[in-house]
């Protein structure tokens, strides 16, 4: 027997800790149902740096919960909402960590993915789940949850919030030059395989200013592996070209970076996730995994895709023959990108008249 769904839910928790792409794929859905139910209170339980990049977005009360804290900070987080009862409780984090914390939630009713998308055992820690999407992206998969709940006006919005603050912070790297936005690194946790070459990067960076007079920014964390490679591609560009500030930036800094620039290059990371929610230029560099799947929502005509070639060469088959989703983890798959293709991308985008917001794009449901 099926739980029944509330018709018009008062309190909505939304459980999804991580990671910086993966909250701005989620913001339509919490715009959904500020749309549909506008007196509801949305509570969203988010990751320390997830938090501080969207914090300020309209409606939502955020509860941080850092996972560096483990089970005490789990514990706090219980009894910072002891008091609290959810009429639905949406989880949307597909890990057993964020599982065995919804345990310590209330919550009437608890939403989950259906088995095919569902990891980690999460089916268990649900009371309904999700109808199938097979071959759906990550957004899509998102906006499943308000599918469910009979939510009518799916379209697509963001808003994040860009204080002024963060405006200034770009301002005072770029001043008034025109700029590409390059984030050469994805998280650089084992066997990711996300990051092209610096000899690729730097001839990308050559063109753009030779033929546009557009400076590279270069963004990123402050781990050494970001740290070294933006040493790599600088060193082999002429200094007044680029404007190396990895680990440098704050969240809501780089989101200002993203927009006032004339396009983003980056890998399967955050930053293309983030172009793509405030409407800005971007060029995805995808090998390692399937665009179809995590690819810029609204930018994925202009991703450089060698998923395919990559699924061929090191996997031996084709992507219809894998389960949605798999990576091909090989160190070698990024190579499969050329500077040409990356450049042919950069200069569709810089071409546009318009941003794919104005586009019209299939119903995917």
């Amino acid at each position: 027997m099926k739980h029944p769904l509330p018709a018009r839910p008062q309190h909505i928790c939304v459980l999804r800790l991580s990671a910086l792409g993966d909250v701005c794929n989620l913001v339509p859905t919490v715009r959904a149902l500020q749309r549909q139910w506008p007196e509801a209170r949305i509570t969203w339980i988010i990751g320390k740096a997830e938090n501080s990049l969207l914090s300020g977005l309209s409606g939502v009360e955020f509860v941080v919960y850092d996972k560096a804290t483990g089970l005490a900070g789990m514990r706090a987080l219980w009894r910072e909402l002891a008091d609290t009862r959810f009429d639905l409780l949406l989880h949307m984090q597909q890990a057993l960590r964020a599982s065995v914390l919804s345990l310590g939630l209330k919550a009437d009713l608890r939403v989950g993915y259906d088995k095919a998308r569902a990891k980690d055992l999460q089916h268990w820690f649900t009371q309904r789940q999700l109808a199938p999407h097979p071959r759906a992206h990550v957004l899509e998969s998102y906006l499943d949850f308000a599918r469910l709940l009979g939510v009518e006006d799916l379209s697509l919005a963001w808003d994040l919030p860009v204080p002024g603050t963060a405006v200034e912070e770009a301002r005072g790297i770029t001043g008034e030059s025109a700029y590409l936005l390059i984030s050469p690194c994805a998280n650089p946790r084992l066997r990711n395989f996300r990051n092209w070459s610096a000899e690729g990067y730097a001839a990308v960076i050559d063109h753009a200013w030779r033929q546009h007079e557009l400076k590279t920014v270069l963004t990123g964390g402050g781990s050494t592996q970001e740290r070294q490679l933006g040493e790599r591609i600088q060193a082999l560009c002429p200094d007044e070209v680029v404007i190396d500030v990895i680990g440098e930036t704050s969240l809501k800094g780089l989101l200002a970076l993203i927009r006032q620039s004339r396009a983003t290059i980056a890998p399967d990371s955050g930053p293309v996730h983030m172009a793509n929610a405030l409407g800005a230029p971007v060029v995805g560099l995808y090998a390692t995994t399937n665009p179809g799947r995590a690819g810029p929502y609204l930018w994925r005509d202009f991703v450089v895709d060698r998923y395919p070639d990559a699924v061929r060469a090191f996997l031996h088959k084709t992507p219809e023959d894998l389960p949605w989703g798999q990576r091909v983890r090989h160190p070698d798959a990024m190579s499969l990108i050329r500077a040409e293709d990356v450049i042919e991308r950069l200069e569709a985008v810089l071409a546009l008249s318009e941003t794919p917001q104005d586009m019209e794009f299939p119903d995917e449901t």
